[in-house]
């Protein structure tokens, strides 16, 4: 069974908004759902709904409504606070639809007005229905929640049916710890199985578990989208120099625009430092670039095994290495990057450094070194030593094997991206034509790079295809045909700070 965390939920819910699908639309499916499981329950009663103030509430407000409408049912909701007080619109809406819908409400603020509240609603009802948390709970439990778990889980005891939406309110989505949960006897958890109701712990707390369809969008969950850049860890106000990231660009000597594209887009993702080693004839013409690169000078016309005594030092104070972009395939260039790799915690290998990749480069840095690799189909084809397939399907299917065979996040460009670590893959089909000039592959390593400092591998591949993607395509609105690397650089701030506001 394939199971999600709550951060991969939130992500496919934005996404399902930025295709269209709102969340209103979501949440009137998932009460839907709600009031149907409740119908095979119980035929007619009493039933009492516990909502917080979120979406969670929102799911049970809806499932209220519909209830209420069917002959048999007295529906009682107990909001825990005000309703001014509701955290989404989409729930306070849903809320207002009740009093025109033969529901009684209650607002309850504390703990104290509503244990006097217990003896009636609470004893009376038939069923209860937990919808004071959903997956996004986060810390200690306040009142009146807390108390509102204990009557439900008394209610429980004596027998009466509970049910919980989405998981059993307190426990932890994801599998954590937990101080106190509703004990239910049925969860109707959304669109898929969450991490933390399959925990052992969990198993007292659930009941039987169903996972409920409501229409959630094929392409939210299989192509990347803005709900995907929210998962990206974000900078916080402790945080000092180097906290967010130190990249080192190894690249250049035939080519000198190549590393200097990669690194300054590892800055313009969020990196603190950025050096970029390269060759001795090109390291002044990459320095004249900006002056918020540090560069460090290599031995050589062309990176050589000599390079390892300045490299050494740098790869361990460096977070991530990017490396590949102007090399060049020289005999000794390839040989140095074969010496390299397992030097290496975490890498981005690109253009000419895939070159140097063989079957005895996986072996010797497996478990060492995490490592994505971005090629485009050629080099892809000769990663595998074998054409790379011309249909969407195929190209998933031999991408995803040769992530898993080889243990590393494969990033294949295309019109349509492909990013696999050979158990999870995702799609990403932002991008133009305009964007096959010269240097925005060169800008995906960097950004690539950057996210991996501070993000797990596929995570920060994913995102790095959507964001260059997106970049690309705000900046062709107003180049065209003649869009330049440099402005899908200039845009990569403005499509982080759309996430991380969204």
């Amino acid at each position: 069974m394939k199971c999600i965390s709550s951060l991969r939920m939130k992500a496919i819910d934005r996404n399902c908004e930025c295709l269209g699908l709102l969340p209103v639309q979501l949440m009137e499916n998932a009460g839907a759902v709600i009031a149907q499981h409740i119908r095979g329950k119980l035929e007619s009663g009493r039933v009492l709904f516990i909502a917080g103030r979120g979406n969670n509430g929102g799911d049970a407000f809806v499932a209220a409504r519909h209830l209420a409408g069917s002959l048999g049912y007295i529906v009682n909701v107990v909001l825990l606070g005000k309703s001014r007080d509701i955290g989404t619109k989409e729930a306070f809406r849903n809320f207002s639809l009740l009093k025109f819908s033969r529901v009684n409400m209650f607002e309850i603020t504390d703990s104290s007005q509503l244990e006097a509240s217990a003896s009636e609603l609470f004893q009376e009802a038939d069923l209860l229905v937990d919808a004071v948390f959903g997956t996004g709970i986060n810390g200690k439990l306040r009142e009146p929640e807390s108390t509102a778990i204990d009557l439900i889980n008394l209610e429980g005891k004596a027998g009466k049916t509970v049910i919980s939406i989405d998981i059993p309110s307190g426990l932890d989505p994801d599998g954590g710890d937990f101080e106190k949960a509703v004990h239910a006897g049925l969860t109707v958890t959304f669109h898929r199985m969450k991490i933390g109701l399959l925990s052992e712990k969990a198993k007292e707390y659930t009941g039987v578990i169903k996972v409920a369809d409501i229409g959630i969008c094929t392409d939210a969950e299989q192509y990347v989208g803005p709900g995907d850049l929210m998962m990206l860890r974000r900078r916080k106000s402790e945080e000092h120099k180097g906290d967010s990231g130190k990249i080192l660009v190894i690249g250049g000597g035939p080519y000198s625009g190549a590393p200097t594209f990669a690194a300054l887009a590892a800055l313009k993702a969020g990196a603190d430092l950025v050096t970029v080693a390269v060759p001795a004839p090109v390291a002044e013409i990459v320095a004249s670039y900006s002056p918020n690169l540090i560069v460090r000078k290599l031995s050589s016309n062309v990176l050589c095994p000599d390079d390892l005594s300045i490299l050494l030092d740098l790869i361990s104070s460096h977070d991530v290495v990017v490396m590949g972009m102007g090399l060049g395939r020289a005999t000794e260039t390839l040989e140095a990057v074969r010496k390299i790799i397992p030097f290496c915690r975490k890498a981005v290998l690109d253009a000419d450094a895939l070159s140097a990749l063989s079957g005895t480069i996986f072996e010797s840095i497996a478990g060492n070194c995490e490592l994505i690799v971005t090629p485009h189909a050629g080099e892809f084809a000769r990663l595998r030593n074998m054409e790379t397939p011309e249909s969407l399907e195929a190209r998933i299917k031999a991408v995803r094997e040769f992530s898993e065979e080889k243990g590393v996040v494969t990033l294949l460009k295309g019109k349509i991206d492909i990013i696999s670590d050979g158990k999870q893959t995702l799609l990403n089909r932002t991008g133009n034509p305009g964007m096959t000039v010269g240097g925005t592959g060169d800008v995906l390593a960097g950004l690539t790079g950057s996210l991996f400092s501070r993000n797990p591998a596929f995570l920060a591949a994913a995102c790095a295809a959507h964001i260059n993607g997106t970049a690309g395509d705000l900046a062709f609105e107003k180049a065209g045909n003649g869009l330049l690397a440099t402005d899908v650089l200039e845009k990569i701030p403005e499509i982080i700070k759309i996430a991380e506001i969204g």
